[in-house]
């Protein structure tokens, strides 16, 4: 089925994709707003197996916003809210089996959406198998964001089907869709993520499945060729006939040596990097990765390296934990960029209001399109469980995504960002020629103060851990979140016993 790449890496001798696979039909898409009406008419289409792997899904979500119907239903006829669209999805096919596969500690992190996901499992449709994923190291993340339809299309980024993800490409400020299931406003948000069709769907989904395996313990098999096309009809696809390659992390457990294609494959195009390494990106903490962007900086006439962040973490702890490993790896980039071919941004609405940027993209030169699950962290390189899929050789497509992505930041249409970039020969030239000095644009991210915590935290890396080749694999047998969970009720009870035995006493 695959055909494994025998290109080695100095450091390792770890492949740098897991396989290489024809994509019949290769899309890109940006923001959720198109992602969710795109999906759901690729689930109500699915025949036979539908796969949904996660880090999150949040069943109360409207898919749709603000285009629910008396009933609740979106305009495709179907309940706007994920589960029961799920649940509809269904009851119109009885042919059909949906595995949906969480990670475990969304538990802790959201237990509020534990209640809808149990409830869905337990009470509706049998053909619904949920799952939640612990097969990975303590504090380690199964951060893969996948859909796979029939082996037939198949959803590879890093957009989550959970609440806050909505939103247009416009990020218009003040945008009423966006609210939060409590009515408060959500933030404008960036993401993105891909569609394949042929082997390449088929290799998603034997990975997908590969994944529940490992949770789950039960093999799952491939579905047959669906019976005719399931790609949406307006669904416009950016490329016909390309190689589509697997990239995965994936931490050491139960004897199993860490996998970090993903990692080589970005150090692979920071080396060979000619004119420019553009990058969006959740976080901007990663060590390998500031390494070797400060060689290549310290090069005469080496590339330029442009990336796209969001100014403030989703939380002040995080911000602290994150971007002050942000700060020292500015610190370090700016020092070694003496020809000034460095730039880091983040985004801004029509208000200055600033969009979280949750997109996970790594382009180079015009020679290779990265885009999936994995941020510019440690934890993505060497401790969660990720997937990226990757492009190489598609000029076209790939100078066409990244002006589409950089137009959408700046405002305007592709083509003007590309008559530009012409014009002016280089990134950052262009960038900087389009981007005013107020509304819709890019700002320049600025080292902050530290603070005791912050120093803390990125000194301990406690928030951004990972694991390295030669590291000792997890067998599976230390403390796991349900340990933690059984011991606190446990000391829950106990508390409890002894308060009501000291009240006896008195």
């Amino acid at each position: 089925m695959t055909r494994d790449l025998t290109k080695k890496q100095n450091e390792t001798e770890h492949d740098r994709y897991r396989c290489v696979e024809r994509a019949e039909k290769f899309a890109l898409i940006v923001d959720a707003c198109d992602y969710f009406v795109t999906l759901r008419k690729v689930m109500i289409a699915a025949q036979t197996q539908l796969l949904l792997i996660g880090w999150d899904f949040d069943l109360e979500i409207e898919m749709v916003p603000e285009a629910s119907d008396e009933e609740g239903c979106a305009p495709d006829g179907f309940p706007n809210k994920l589960g029961p669209f799920i649940e509809e999805v269904l009851n119109r096919n009885s042919e059909l089996n949906i595995y949906m596969l969480k990670w475990n500690g969304s538990v802790l992190v959201a237990p509020g959406r534990l209640l809808p996901t149990a409830v869905l499992a337990a009470f509706g449709n049998e053909r619904i198998h949920v799952a939640l994923d612990g097969h990975h190291p303590f504090g380690a993340c199964h951060h893969q964001k996948i859909v796979v339809a029939d082996d037939s299309v198949a959803f590879c980024g890093g957009i989550d089907m959970t609440e806050d993800r909505w939103d247009t490409s416009e990020h218009l400020p003040d945008d009423p869709r966006r609210v939060k299931k409590d009515g408060t406003p959500s933030e404008p948000w960036h993401d993105t993520t891909s569609a394949v069709s042929g082997d390449a769907a088929r290799a998603l989904g034997a990975l997908a499945r590969e994944r529940w395996e490992r949770a789950r313990g039960e093999v799952l098999e491939a579905p047959a060729f669906s019976k005719g096309s399931i790609w949406p009809s307006d669904l416009e696809v950016d490329a016909f006939g390309v190689d589509v390659a697997l990239a995965r992390t994936v931490p050491p457990f139960d004897n199993a040596p860490l996998i970090n294609e993903i990692e080589q494959s970005f150090l692979h195009g920071i080396r060979t990097a000619r004119e420019s390494i553009y990058i969006e990106s959740q976080y901007f903490a990663c060590d390998s990765i500031c390494a070797a962007l400060e060689e290549r900086l310290r090069e005469e006439g080496g590339p330029q390296v442009v990336v796209i962040n969001p100014k403030y973490a989703l939380s002040a702890f995080e911000d602290d934990a994150m971007h002050e490993q942000r700060d020292r790896m500015l610190a370090h980039l700016r020092a070694a960029d003496h020809e000034s071919r460095f730039r880091i941004y983040f985004p801004v609405t029509t208000a200055e209001q600033p969009i979280y940027v949750h997109a996970k993209v790594f382009i180079v030169d015009t020679s290779a399109l990265h885009i999936g699950s994995a941020n510019i962290n440690n934890r993505s390189m060497g401790f969660d469980t990720e997937c990226n899929v990757v492009v190489e050789k598609q000029g076209d497509l790939i100078a066409g995504f990244r002006a589409r992505l950089l137009s959408e930041h700046l405002g305007m249409r592709p083509e003007e960002f590309e008559a530009v970039l012409a014009q002016e020969g280089a990134l950052i030239a262009a960038i900087e020629k389009l981007n005013g000095p107020s509304g819709r644009g890019l700002r320049t991210i600025c080292e902050r103060e530290t603070t005791m915590r912050s120093a803390v935290l990125a000194d301990t890396g406690i928030m951004d851990p990972r694991y390295r080749h030669g590291d000792e694999p997890s067998t599976g047998q230390g403390i796991r979140p349900r340990h933690i969970a059984a011991t606190s009720a446990i000391a829950l009870v106990g508390y409890m016993a002894w308060r009501i035995w000291r009240r006896t006493r008195r």
